[in-house]
């Protein structure tokens, strides 16, 4: 795809979230997250975990003695606002498609799939050297105008000073006061602790992200970040800061140190993301991007519409 001019791009992508997803995200404005919106719609019974304290009936709980919870509808029109990492970590890919490239497909398959009459659109793009904000509107011509922005995004250069992804959530999170659907693509590699243990720096901005808005977190990884091949002596150039280093992969030891190094960190990211309350989605470069998306709907839905479990009242003194 990036050998193709950037308004075939835009067309092809466009054909291809349309075959192959189109339908999935429609109907009752649940989207890519089933879950409540903001008009009430009655309660029901409280499910111990799996429902929020902080929906709680009071009023229905106290007629009733039995603990209730607030049902919604999904909101009639719906706000999306994405947070684009288009750092230099992004600029990297060894298979079909660079985790930038994926990050610009994550993002069209969420517009086209999202757009309908009423809907907004609104990114912030975190480049390498700022933080640039699109006003949310609707229609397709806006949503083509930013996936042009983002194709045509100049390559962040190593060495760089992009603000951290912690403080581009921040931002956004102070302008989006309505309740939405905030979406937030990639690698999550900004603010990790260096030995993989602890909390990344992202971690509580997020959390307090998903207080107000349903939140999805696409989290877009490339093979090569999780195992070396044995391609003998390389030079590995870190791209935020453009430092060198020579490795010789041939040595079997070290392919597993980086492994295992590798998969502790992104099991950091994992369990972060997840102790934030939102939604995770895993993308690679070298997988079906759009099968890895069917997934994730379908699993929402099943757990949206899962039915209902025995009720077990919470203790008396839950709060």
């Amino acid at each position: 795809m990036r050998q193709l001019a950037p308004e075939q791009r835009l067309r092809r992508l466009e054909l291809l979230v349309t075959r192959r997803l189109d339908g999935l995200l429609h109907g009752q404005h649940l989207g890519l997250l089933p879950g409540p919106g903001s008009e009430f719609a009655g309660s029901r019974e409280y499910r111990p975990g799996e429902d929020e304290v902080r929906r709680m009936d009071w009023a229905v709980t106290a007629r009733t003695t039995l603990p209730h919870v607030k049902e919604v509808d999904a909101d009639r029109e719906l706000s999306t606002w994405l947070l684009v990492d288009s750092t230099p970590s992004m600029d990297f890919g060894t298979a079909e498609l660079e985790k930038r490239e994926l990050a610009v497909a994550a993002v069209a398959a969420i517009g086209f799939l999202t757009a309908g009459i009423g809907n907004r659109l609104g990114a912030y793009l975190l480049d390498g050297v700022g933080l640039r904000r699109v006003p949310a509107r609707s229609g397709r011509a806006h949503l083509l105008g930013l996936l042009g922005t983002l194709l045509a995004a100049p390559r962040g250069e190593a060495g760089g000073s992009p603000p951290p992804l912690a403080e581009a959530v921040t931002a956004l999170h102070r302008a989006a006061p309505k309740r939405g659907m905030v979406v937030v693509v990639s690698d999550f590699l900004d603010g990790l602790p260096d030995d993989n243990t602890g909390t990344p720096d992202w971690e509580g901005a997020i959390r307090r992200l998903a207080v107000r808005h349903q939140v999805l977190a696409v989290e877009v990884v490339d093979p090569r970040e999780l195992e070396l091949p044995d391609v003998g002596v390389i030079t590995l150039v870190d791209p935020e800061t453009g430092r060198r280093r020579e490795v010789a992969t041939s040595d079997r030891r070290l392919r597993q140190r980086y492994a295992a190094a590798a998969a502790r960190q992104r099991e950091l990211v994992r369990h972060a993301l997840r102790r934030t309350g939102a939604a995770h989605l895993p993308l690679r470069t070298d997988r079906d991007w759009t099968a890895d998306i069917v997934r994730h709907v379908h699993l929402q839905r099943r757990l949206a519409g899962a039915p209902r479990a025995p009720a077990h009242p919470a203790p008396r003194g839950v709060a």
